[in-house]
């Protein structure tokens, strides 16, 4: 799977817009527009980071 689907898929399962997903984890809009779009790749430890706070929220936090 492409990082800008994996990014896309991850952002799309919390429920939240790219504004909200930005806030919440402190990467900016333009640079989630940008991933998701593939214009740009994020590292290539970015989308287990965001698949494991993900998870770690939704387990603990109830997110």
């Amino acid at each position: 799977m492409d990082t800008a689907k994996t990014i896309k898929e991850l952002r799309e399962s919390t429920g939240m817009s790219r504004k909200e997903f930005s806030e919440h984890t402190g990467i900016p809009v333009r640079t989630l527009e940008d991933w998701e779009a593939g214009r740009r790749t994020p590292p290539e430890y970015i989308p287990r980071l965001l698949a494991y706070q993900i998870k770690i929220e939704r387990e603990y936090l109830n997110l």
